[in-house]
């Protein structure tokens, strides 16, 4: 299955150092490299970066933040995140727009799909940050509707794994991985790779979801070119 226009989601654990933490250059650089890569070849990129490297409201509330300030301060790591990632794909000649879901001029533009559209039908990369602008949801559930809104053929995951497995891979050497799941099996199934609310507006959407490893070189174009990649979750 090729695509023309994808909406990819990137963790922000996968762009820090080894311990997760920060920003590694060298993972924006190959990050950068393959998405340019992609859009030279004729297909429209969207991207959503968590914050997870910088900070995680979720987390920020065990150890005591209010949960709304905790989000907000997400919102605002996934804006680092998305300014570092802009600038390695720039250095490609590509042009990288970053988009906010609130107001932060002069740091990025105000998010509106006519304006995210603009970028991507003149050959650009429109990166959205600060999830949904609201607190309790996830990046994953921005991701899924910023796909919705621009009418992406499939939302990508680009994970450090490659691609939905029964149970955690890392703790059960016998996890059983997925090529093709259902969106009622992931939901029924409860797995983690995606959040619930994420799940149901793809599904609503007719949205796929292909879940893949984004460390391994070259992934990104070899799934873009349509070879079977990591797990697709379609209904």
């Amino acid at each position: 299955m090729k695509f023309k226009r994808v909406l990819l989601k990137l963790s922000g654990e996968a762009m820090g150092n080894a311990d997760g933490v920060g920003l590694n250059p060298n993972v924006l650089k190959s990050y950068a490299e393959e998405i340019a890569k992609a859009v030279k070849s004729g297909v429209q990129i969207a991207i959503v970066v968590g914050g997870g490297n910088i900070f995680r409201g979720v987390n920020g509330v065990k150890a005591g933040f209010d949960r709304v300030k905790g989000d907000q301060m997400g919102m605002l790591a996934t804006v680092i995140n998305s300014l570092g990632l802009a600038m390695f794909i720039k250095e490609r000649w590509i042009n990288a727009e970053v988009f906010t879901a609130l107001p932060m001029e002069p740091f990025a533009r105000y998010y509106a799909k006519e304006r995210a559209m603009e970028v991507l039908e003149a050959g650009g990369v429109a990166i959205i940050a600060g999830g949904t602008g609201n607190p309790f949801f996830t990046t994953d559930s921005a991701s899924a509707l910023r796909a919705c809104e621009i009418d992406a053929d499939a939302l990508l995951k680009g994970t450090k794994v490659d691609g939905v497995y029964d149970s955690d891979p890392k703790k059960n050497p016998n996890a059983k991985r997925y090529d093709t799941l259902t969106f009622t099996k992931a939901m029924a199934d409860n797995l983690k790779v995606m959040d619930q609310t994420a799940f149901a507006l793809c599904k609503e959407n007719n949205v796929p979801i292909v879940v893949f490893d984004m460390t391994e070189p070259a992934n990104l174009n070899r799934l873009l070119a349509g070879e079977n990649v990591g797990t697709i979750v379609k209904e």
